[in-house]
């Protein structure tokens, strides 16, 4: 876990209005294994809403389930208030939720234009790719390079290219940071972000704390498979953080 060094504010005005994506008491698991118990998360049109948690808190978990790819045990998934529990991963995709998992999702043997043209939707084929090379200009000057050669900031962009291309409601964001510098962190931030003001609902998990709290609208900490906290990033602080992160046996927080 990186650290903040103090109460965060990004200056956004948190979106409001009903949510796009919505858990209401979820519990699941892996077989006999419960990850996530009785969880509650909302993420409303055009917000950053940060998912934060040690490792094993059940992160990830809670992104399968909201794409499908785990089922739940009890409770509800909703999208845009139609309720999705039993809906199967490619019957939410088409109601406009994508996942970009942790890893480079892309074909490392297939140009940088082929990758593109395979994360078009059949009912978007019309518009192309041009939404992604507007937000990563970066891939315009390697598409007929193949995308296995490009630098590892290029590949997640063109992995991240699928937000844009499918033009999604909601976009579940695993790690997209990791192992990339700095500066390419920025970027892609920056472009998601971007994406946010056009009322996309984004759902980010994110190993650098202190990056996720300046551009989250509203943060949810988990602790083994529990909210713990739920509230503005100008709530937490490097103490509340480690109390948070540290102090497992301390009793769930909503505010």
């Amino acid at each position: 876990m990186s650290t903040v060094t103090g109460p965060q504010s990004n200056g956004r005005t948190a979106p409001a209005g009903p949510a796009l994506l919505e858990l209401r008491g979820v519990t699941a698991g892996y077989g006999r294994t419960t990850v996530l118990r009785g969880v509650d998360l909302s993420v409303p049109p055009g917000a950053v809403v940060a998912l934060l948690g040690p490792n094993g808190a059940g992160k990830t978990t809670l992104m399968r389930v909201a794409a499908g790819l785990v089922g739940v045990s009890s409770g509800h998934v909703l999208l845009g208030g139609e309720d999705v529990t039993r809906a199967r991963p490619h019957q939410r995709v088409k109601q406009g939720l994508c996942l970009i998992p942790e890893g480079r999702g892309i074909f490392p043997n297939l140009s940088v234009r082929e990758n593109l043209t395979l994360q078009v939707p059949p009912w978007r084929q019309e518009d192309g790719f041009e939404p992604a090379l507007r937000a990563f200009p970066v891939l315009e000057e390697r598409l007929s390079r193949m995308a296995g050669s490009l630098s590892g900031g290029q590949q997640q962009m063109l992995a991240l290219s699928r937000s844009f291309l499918a033009h999604p409601n909601v976009v579940l964001l695993d790690e997209v940071s990791m192992g990339l510098a700095p500066r390419i962190i920025d970027e892609i931030f920056e472009a998601l972000v971007n994406l946010s003001h056009t009322g996309v609902a984004l759902l980010l998990v994110e190993q650098y704390v202190n990056r996720a709290m300046k551009v989250a609208d509203h943060v949810y900490v988990l602790g083994r498979g529990q909210v713990r906290f739920t509230g503005d990033p100008s709530e937490l602080d490097d103490r509340a953080l480690a109390r948070l992160y540290l102090g497992d046996t301390a009793p769930a927080v909503s505010q």
